[in-house]
């Protein structure tokens, strides 16, 4: 007949941290003589269910991955030809594991505007093993900080900024914990060099080349040489040569600063834009060449009255303008010539500074005349007339 029999079951460690392993262990005692042999199962709540074999009445199996809490085992002797079965129970305690967390930064030190990119690195301290998750918070002091929670990806958790600024900064990384980790925390410096970065200026013109009297846009695009980044603040300095030219300071807004002028003569321009630079970014300066050609100018006849008696007066007027898209008031002469057959006669006459020119108190004979207004073109626009203008004379001139 069967001997009973009594199991008796214990752990270790106990308590336990997340990720740890625990080794089980069954003890079968006869109640009798002899020494059980055969099979332990072993049923762990919330974990696996394992199976040792009896060696001199003892077997030991190793449980692992059980998560945080308390878990029930119970060990099942399975009995033998000479034994019986029993059962024997325990529990096994896993407690959150303690962790480490550091903080580093790249690049270190760094220069204004530079992307600073930190990484927090959080590991479990053994015996515990498993990768933590959760989230990190950076709090990073001085001017450009702040607090920042990141999530943890394989343990870790990045920070990138751009706006720290010059000095020592001290990096706290303050690891949230989960159901398995405890919280802790690491610490750092980081430091920005003083001096500004270094930047380009990029002057560019709305349309080159144009003509006198058109408006043009100047604009300069200032940028952080790399590995800088940011927006420089500040003013940029128009510096145009020739006449119209000048000196024109301009604020940057997001980093471009504009100028437009009308005023610039015919010919070739020098511009310069210089950049003031700023507390995190150094002056520069470029130059382009800006063109301006001459304007296209038009001109129009007219007389009164038209048509005229013989012998009376009649006035003649011219008028120059500026076509689009030049600008202004045209200078200069305009030559009236009145043919009719072998009769001609030619007058030159100013234009004003509304751009007429008169021809006055002209008093001809009958007939038709071919009228004809030449504007002489000056230093900004090109020359233009007027050549079939006709002039009516009726009626028979007195005679004294």
């Amino acid at each position: 007949m069967a001997s009973p029999t009594i199991t008796l079951v214990t752990a270790a460690p106990n308590p336990a941290v997340a990720g740890q392993s625990v080794t089980l262990t069954a003890t079968v005692i006869p109640l009798g003589t002899g020494t059980p042999t055969g099979t332990v199962t072993f049923v762990v709540s919330g974990g696996p269910t394992l199976t040792g074999t009896l060696s001199g009445g003892t077997t030991s199996v190793t449980a692992s991955g059980l998560s945080v809490g308390t878990h029930i085992v119970t060990a099942t002797y399975n009995g033998d030809t000479n034994f019986t079965s029993s059962t024997g129970t325990t529990a096994v305690v896993v407690i959150q594991a303690s962790t480490t967390t550091s903080v580093t930064s790249a690049p270190d030190p760094s220069t204004p505007g530079q992307p600073v990119t930190f990484t927090a690195t959080v590991t479990p301290i053994a015996p515990a093993t498993g990768i933590p998750t959760g989230t990190v918070t950076f709090v990073i002091s001085g001017s450009g900080g702040g607090s920042f929670t990141q999530p943890l990806s394989g343990g870790m958790a990045t920070l990138s900024l751009s706006t720290l600024g010059v000095g020592a900064h001290t990096v706290v990384a303050v690891y949230s914990g989960d159901a398995s980790f405890l919280p802790s925390t690491g610490t750092g410096t980081h430091t920005v060099n003083p001096g500004p970065a270094a930047t380009t200026t990029t002057p560019m013109s709305s349309v080159n080349p144009s003509v006198f009297g058109q408006p043009v846009t100047f604009t300069a695009t200032v940028t952080p040489n790399a590995p800088a980044t940011g927006v420089p603040t500040g003013t940029v300095t128009f510096v145009i040569s020739g006449s119209g030219g000048g000196s024109f300071t301009q604020p940057l807004s997001g980093g471009m600063a504009t100028f437009t002028t009308s005023g610039l003569g015919t010919g070739s321009h020098t511009v310069m834009a210089n950049y003031s630079g700023d507390t995190n970014f150094a002056a520069s300066s470029a130059t382009l060449t800006q063109v301006v050609n001459l304007a296209v100018s038009s001109t129009s006849l007219s007389s009164n009255p038209n048509p005229a008696g013989a012998g009376s007066p009649i006035d003649f007027v011219a008028f120059v303008a500026a076509v689009a898209p030049g600008g202004g008031t045209p200078t200069g002469t305009v030559t009236f010539t009145i043919h009719m057959g072998t009769f001609s006669v030619s007058t030159v006459r100013p234009v004003d500074a509304a751009g007429f020119a008169f021809l006055s108190d002209q008093a001809l004979p009958a007939g038709v005349y071919d009228v004809s207004a030449v504007y002489s073109g000056d230093a900004d626009f090109g020359a233009s007339g007027v050549s079939q203008y006709t002039q009516t004379v009726t009626g028979t001139m007195a005679t004294a």
